[in-house]
């Protein structure tokens, strides 16, 4: 059933906000206290150009949480447990945050954009709040604020080339995460090597937010020689592929060795972070569930669930499928979510409670694809 989204000022725009209208938006949700464009309408279509070809997407809602100062280093030490040293300029990082008990509350992108200034490129949560907290409470000397930084993302195969017409072919050598400061047209950017998809891609950080529809019009000229269209974060293609979704994959315990987060958590370094004892803790004992996929028996799915599904082995809890979908390159209904590690080893497999009845499925490494 369709709902419709009422558009107020209490929930934040992009400063794409109205280009997404006029290319077409017909779907959004709320994330990170901003409209998200979800849909243009054509599932299949945005699928096929960012699995094929190439996309653009508006994705503000990528907030950044800026630590300016001369301790931006020490709390973003404080924020972490990845060891950041050999942190540089035009290098990013995949950073972990956690609480005091080793829950994770969100998994940004950190990239140093100067000597004094971090921004953390986050998910859906108030980091804000809690890096300012965090701050005030070590008396560290640093401002934690949201800048006026914007991402807007080109995704899909066809990407390189498309960003290359746009800056030169310097982009081709960018290393995954990696970023320059620059500018467009006079459009102050940072243009980085990243994005929520498996398909290569770039996000340009638009740093002022009066010229979004500017640079949306720059990118889609830019973009038409390879058919570029309009898209969003893709849920099938981000299914295939096994990315996280803080919030969707997660819950109020989940811990960052249950995602698969070992080789960014690191308990040895000399650094003090939150929740290191628990983490501690938490790697000594092992962990009773995993982020995996799962092949789902079953006619297609005609779209995704809108709860998330009960999984379960000889009729007991196991754990819970967060999202599920049809998968025209698997070819069967897939889904991720958090299993326990007895059912994901069980040979005959698991099931899963579906809206519309119980289907037999099993556990598959990540990528589906």
């Amino acid at each position: 059933m369709s709902l419709m989204l009422s558009v107020g000022a209490r929930v934040r725009k992009s400063p794409f906000f109205a280009a997404t209208r006029k290319a077409g938006l017909t779907a959004a949700s709320v994330y990170n206290h901003m409209f998200m464009p979800t849909s243009y309408g054509d599932p299949a279509a945005e699928y096929d150009r960012l699995v094929n070809g190439v996309a653009m997407w508006d994705v503000a809602v990528e907030r950044q949480v800026a630590l300016k100062g001369p301790d931006a280093l020490k709390l973003a030490r404080l924020l972490t447990p990845r060891n950041l040293d050999g942190l540089v300029i035009g290098q990013g990082k995949y950073v972990p945050i956690c609480n005091y008990d080793g829950v994770i509350i969100n998994d940004p992108v950190l990239l140093q954009v100067d000597e004094d200034e971090i921004w953390l490129s986050i998910a859906d949560s108030d980091i804000v709040l809690w890096a300012a907290a965090i701050a005030g409470a070590h008396r560290l000397d640093v401002r934690v604020f949201e800048p006026d930084v914007s991402p807007l993302a080109i995704q899909g195969p066809k990407s390189t080339d498309v960003v290359a017409d746009l800056f030169g072919d310097w982009v081709r050598e960018l290393k995954y995460f990696g970023f320059l400061i620059t500018e467009l047209a006079g459009i102050p950017l940072v243009v980085a090597r990243s994005g929520w998809s498996k398909q290569g891609g770039f996000e340009l950080y638009l740093r002022d937010g009066q010229r979004g529809q500017e640079l949306w019009d720059l990118v889609a000229k830019a973009g038409a020689p390879y058919g570029i269209g309009p898209g969003t974060p893709n849920y099938v293609e981000r299914l295939e592929s096994g990315l996280i979704s803080y919030g969707a994959d997660t819950d109020a315990e989940t811990n960052p060795f249950e995602l698969g987060m070992d080789n960014f958590i690191n308990l040895d370094q000399p650094h003090e972070f939150i929740g290191k004892s628990a983490l501690k803790a938490i790697k000594a004992a092992g962990v009773k569930r995993r982020f995996i996929g799962l092949l789902i028996d079953g006619a297609p799915f005609k779209g995704g669930n809108e709860h998330r599904w009960d999984v379960t082995l000889n009729g007991a809890y196991a754990g819970f499928a967060s999202a599920c979908a049809y998968s025209p390159r698997v070819g069967s209904n897939i889904g991720v979510g958090l299993i326990s590690t007895a059912a994901i080893a069980a040979p005959d497999g698991v099931a899963v409670i579906t809206d519309d009845g119980i289907l037999p499925a099993r556990a598959a490494p990540f990528p589906l694809v």
